[in-house]
This record gives C-alpha cells, sequence and structure tokens, in this order.
C-alpha cells in the first residue's frame, strides 16, 4: 500500500493554510460581534466609530476605502451609526458637495468602551503566544498578504 502524501496541495482544503487563515478570521470576527453586541454594535461598526474618533471626521469614501469596502456599504454602516447618534455627517469647509462623517460626544463615550472590550479580547485571543511568536507570525502574514495583493492586482 501507497503512503499518503505529505504535500500540502493533497490535503483536504480543511487542512490548508489558507482555509485555517479563513477559519480563524470569521473566529476573530465572530468573537468580537458577540463582545461587542453589549454596545449594540457589531465589529465593522465598531471599527468605523473608532476611526472616526481616532482620526476626526473623514470623507465616507476614505472611510470605505480604509476598511476595505465598498461606499455603498459605508453608507449603510454610517447611516446605523448616525440612527444611533454615534456619528453626524457634516459638510465638508470649502466644499459643500462633500460630507464628512464625525464622531458624536455619545459615539467618543462610545468608542471608549470599544477601546476596553478591544484590549480584554486581544489578552485572551494571545494567551500562550509569547512576543516573539507574534511577531514571526506578523511577518509571515505579511509577506502572504503581500502575495494575496499581486495576486488580486493580475
Amino acid at each position: 500500500m501507497a503512503e499518503p502524501s505529505k504535500h500540502e496541495l493533497d490535503a483536504p482544503p480543511w487542512l490548508r493554510v489558507e482555509s485555517t487563515l479563513m477559519s480563524l478570521a470569521r473566529g476573530i470576527r465572530r468573537a468580537y460581534d458577540l463582545r461587542l453586541q453589549e454596545l449594540g454594535l457589531n465589529l465593522s461598526e465598531a471599527s468605523v466609530l473608532a476611526k472616526a474618533c481616532e482620526s476626526g471626521p473623514a470623507m465616507q469614501a476614505d472611510l470605505a476605502k480604509h476598511m476595505g469596502m465598498g461606499r455603498a456599504a459605508m453608507g449603510s454602516l454610517v447611516d446605523s451609526l448616525e440612527a444611533r447618534d454615534l456619528v453626524e455627517r457634516q459638510p465638508k469647509p470649502g466644499d459643500r458637495r462633500v460630507w464628512l462623517v464625525a464622531a458624536t460626544a455619545q459615539g467618543e463615550e462610545v468608542s471608549k468602551q470599544i477601546t476596553k472590550i478591544d484590549e480584554r479580547l486581544r489578552a485572551e485571543l494571545r494567551a500562550g503566544i509569547s512576543r516573539r511568536e507574534r511577531r514571526e507570525l506578523t511577518q509571515l502574514l505579511n509577506r502572504l498578504a503581500v502575495n494575496v495583493s499581486n495576486v488580486v492586482a493580475d
């Protein structure tokens, strides 16, 4: 009887590195969504709010680019946050055709809670993984990200 191949490409899809990364990303997103439920937010909404607080008023298109999503999807997120008085749209000084997304005072307060949730969750997710291991993992993932960018740019 022939011995099974040890080549990664012969492995079932759920055992490949890429599948593991995709599954991990979904799991991390789910963990954030679960923790952020107490604030009535999901990870995408929390990320937009945190970015608005961190960077100040920004164009919706710039937020969409930063988050890697389409402008329509970003519009829906901003609408949702605006309905809860966490962000507001403001006219851009000097160009009334452009609207900026800015955090409200209530949004700033919620953003502080998001930061605390994020810090606690990251500590849990990183448990048992040394700083050196995280640094090595980051380097590998950055190389993989460059490869992915090259593939999608073709």
